[in-house]
């Protein structure tokens, strides 16, 4: 069960600290609608990324069940390294230059006229639709999937991850519903430090999770 947790927590960690999600479930809950929306949207996070983790998973322990990791899962991770290492240079170089700021996506200006199931909605499909996160979910399940552990220990693993991925909106919610008057003051610091600083975050994350998946990569298939 180690193996599988400890292979796993790069990529969740990568999800949990991806930006996008984390401005949309606090600009959601600045909104007229917030508490039924941001909760809505949170729980539409958790079971869209327990289900990608859930069906690559299960499909790669059907592939793998004992004995040396196969090579299909070193040949899969290197094809993961070498796409995140080429989003990490897409993200960098599509970064705004100084002085100027990107624009927001259309559906983040309509954020005060969602409905729960709307906000649901988005939130799947920034774990589903979206490259960058989809690629770091199938990363992480493949490498529990792969990872030598018991059905018990592999399910284990699995919770975490989707537990450690989803807290760029458990902890903004959390924030919202426990911290009082002080919360909107407290996100809007959250939402500002990390629209800054978008382009270098997802940057060094996805260049440090190439690296790794490529070295591990080279490594078993050497």
């Amino acid at each position: 069960m180690g193996e599988a947790i400890g292979a796993m927590l790069t990529s969740a960690v990568g999800i949990a600290i991806s930006p996008l999600p984390l401005i949309a479930v606090i600009l959601m809950l600045a909104t007229p609608k917030g508490r039924t929306n941001g909760i809505a949207f949170t729980v539409g996070w958790v079971v869209g990324l327990a289900a990608v983790v859930a069906v690559v998973v299960a499909a790669g322990s059907g592939l793998h069940t004992e004995g040396e990791k196969p090579s299909w899962a070193y040949w899969l991770k290197l094809a993961l390294g070498v796409l995140f290492v080429l989003m990490a240079y897409r993200q960098w170089r599509g970064r705004p230059r100084e002085g100027h700021e990107s624009a927001a996506p259309k559906w983040m200006r309509a954020l005060d006229r969602f409905t729960p199931a709307k906000a649901a909605g988005l939130a799947v499909a920034l774990v589903a639709a979206n490259p960058k996160n989809l690629v770091l979910a199938v990363g992480g399940a493949v490498s529990i999937a792969t990872a030598d552990a018991s059905g018990a220990g592999k399910t284990v693993a699995a919770v975490l991850m989707v537990v450690v991925g989803s807290l760029c909106t458990l902890l903004p919610l959390g924030v919202y519903l426990l911290g009082g008057s002080r919360s909107a003051r407290v996100l809007s610091g959250w939402k500002e430090w990390m629209s800054v600083h978008n382009a270098a975050i997802m940057t060094t994350v996805l260049a440090v999770l190439g690296a790794k998946y490529i070295g591990d990569a080279l490594t078993g298939l050497s």
